[in-house]
């Protein structure tokens, strides 16, 4: 087994993990554990763009209204009143890192978006993702301190204290073990500190916008050490991910309905407007909820956005990607509506953490989509996602720099990875059954709608099926496919005690049982592995 020992380690190359990156590497060494390659993540696909105040007509207590308004109650007011005044030093560091917002007569092309009351939603097109992420691959690829593993998914931290019992507050993180494609052997990676910042958990659902490496890996790490996960029952579905055979995983940008796109019916009828004030600018979880009902109520396959009236040099300069891709597709949206259905977007919940990141647990921090800091509630305001990871990559970094390192000794802890008396698999059908499996039913049980008997029969399936997982994964040498199956298993448990747990709706969870919100729930719920809520 071949063991890494750096300062600093970071689990995920996303918008998070390469920010903290670059920032740790001025305090010391530091390993990336990338589980596929360098672009395979959620940050890349992201089209919108990052929210933060940069006009004179805007200001912080606007953003933290629109924030708190879309978190339905849960947001922490604090944090979010933190992260938007924290948001224009952060885009001032991506502006310096060669990142090229959309300007226009000078100043920032600022694009509007649902839920926000003012234009302030910065923007690279609709390849903002894409843009950021270049520009912080260019910046750690260069730097010498900073060592990148691609193909190296990350398996279970490595612990002090290995029983079962020990809490995590009195346990330390020492880093994680990996499983080196190239080989199929295990590796240690150490630290004096370890940061998960590994995305979401979209995969967990059979319908997503995020890219198949989406499969919640920290955080069900998180949960296998004893962390407490918050809010994981608020699965954000955004409402408009393209509906055609060739187009998996694909979004159409919330900024679409931002500039002015309706929703309609196969027929033309526009519904939206029956459903909210707002109308297409609503919430998302009101949106989504919308079209589902629609569809459920017409029996139609999908719905139609409507953008082809803002005239077609507007939409190749506004949205170049999906302008492109859909027309690829025979989707001319200069002359016809796109079809678009609802798919799993973006957890609100995640690894509990503190204002800089910190969790429960000593050397271990976490941010982006892997974390709970408090800032989404029970739903995200678009263009917050990007904003978060960056304001929380940011106050990590300051966080592991005044915080006590391990000591380096606590390489020596490790222990190398037993593989017992694992055999290369001979039934990999269980594997592709299993991961079909939980994916269908955490849509149709414990999707956009939800109800007590929906999610008594999920966990009972889900009981059966994490049994069958256990014994494969002690008997078999380990895959990526293997490991990504125990962590979408690990966290639809988790989901439905979450969801269990709410006896009410509000913002992204719904319950038809439970049809208003009740301040008894005023309050984030919380699971780990010993049962507590």
């Amino acid at each position: 087994m071949k063991a890494n020992h750096s300062d600093f380690l970071v689990l995920g190359g996303g918008l998070a993990g390469l920010m903290l990156s670059e920032k740790l590497s001025r305090l010391g060494t530091v390993s990336v554990l990338v589980k596929r390659d360098l672009r395979t993540c959620s940050t890349g696909l992201a089209q919108g763009g990052i929210a933060a105040v940069t006009a004179a007509a805007d200001s912080f207590e606007r953003h933290a209204e629109d924030t708190l308004k879309a978190g339905a109650g849960l947001c922490d007011r604090d944090i979010v009143r933190m992260t938007v005044r924290e948001g224009p030093a952060r885009v001032k560091e991506l502006l310096e890192l060669g990142v090229k917002f959309n300007r226009k007569d000078g100043d920032f092309d600022l694009g509007l978006e649902g839920g926000h009351s003012a234009r302030r939603v910065l923007h690279c097109g609709d390849y903002t993702g894409r843009d950021i992420q270049e520009a912080l691959l260019a910046a750690c690829s260069r730097n010498k301190r900073v060592r990148i593993y691609e193909r190296h998914p990350a398996i279970d931290f490595i612990l002090e204290e290995k029983a079962h019992s020990c809490r995590p507050a009195s346990n330390r993180c020492l880093g994680a073990y990996a499983l080196d494609e190239s080989t199929g052997r295990v590796e240690t990676f150490t630290a004096g500190r370890t940061f998960l910042a590994s995305g979401g958990a979209g995969k967990v659902y059979r319908y997503t916008s995020n890219p198949d490496t989406a499969t919640g890996d920290g955080m069900a790490m998180a949960w296998r050490a004893g962390l407490d996960l918050a809010n994981m029952e608020f699965v954000q579905f955004h409402p408009t991910c393209l509906y055609h055979p060739q187009a998996k995983s694909f979004l159409i940008s919330e900024a679409v309905r931002g500039e002015g796109g309706l929703l309609r019916l196969a027929d033309g009828d526009r519904f939206m407007p029956r459903y909210h004030k707002d109308a297409e600018l609503a919430p998302r979880d009101i949106v989504a909820r919308a079209i589902d009902a629609e569809l459920k109520r017409t029996g139609q396959d999908c719905a139609w956005l409507d953008i082809s009236f803002k005239g077609r040099t507007f939409l190749k300069k506004r949205f170049p990607q999906i302008y492109a891709r859909c027309l690829e597709l025979g989707i001319d949206i200069a002359r016809s509506p796109i079809p678009v259905v609802p798919a799993t977007h973006f957890f609100c919940g995640g690894v509990r953490v503190d204002r800089d990141g910190r969790t429960a647990m000593p050397g271990l921090y976490a941010a982006g989509e892997t974390a709970y800091t408090g800032l989404h509630g029970a739903n995200r305001l678009a263009s917050n996602s990007l904003l978060e990871a960056c304001v929380f990559a940011h106050r990590a970094a300051e966080a592991a720099a005044a915080d006590r390192p391990g000591s380096p000794r606590t390489a020596g802890k490790a222990e190398a990875w037993n593989y017992g008396d694992a055999r290369p698999s001979d039934e990999a059908v269980i594997i592709s059954h299993n991961w079909e499996e939980i994916r269908t039913l955490m849509w149709n049980y414990v999707g956009i709608v939800r109800s007590d008997k929906r999610l008594e029969r999920a966990r009972r399936r889900i009981e059966i099926i994490s049994g069958e997982i256990l014994r494969y994964y002690w008997d078999f040498l380990l895959t990526t496919d293997l490991l990504e199956l125990r962590n979408i298993a690990c966290l639809a448990g988790a989901i439905i005690d979450s969801a269990s747990a709410r006896k009410e709706s509000r913002g992204l969870h719904f319950n038809i049982d439970y049809p208003e919100a009740s301040d008894k729930f005023l309050r984030p719920t919380a699971v780990n592995r010993y049962g507590g809520r």
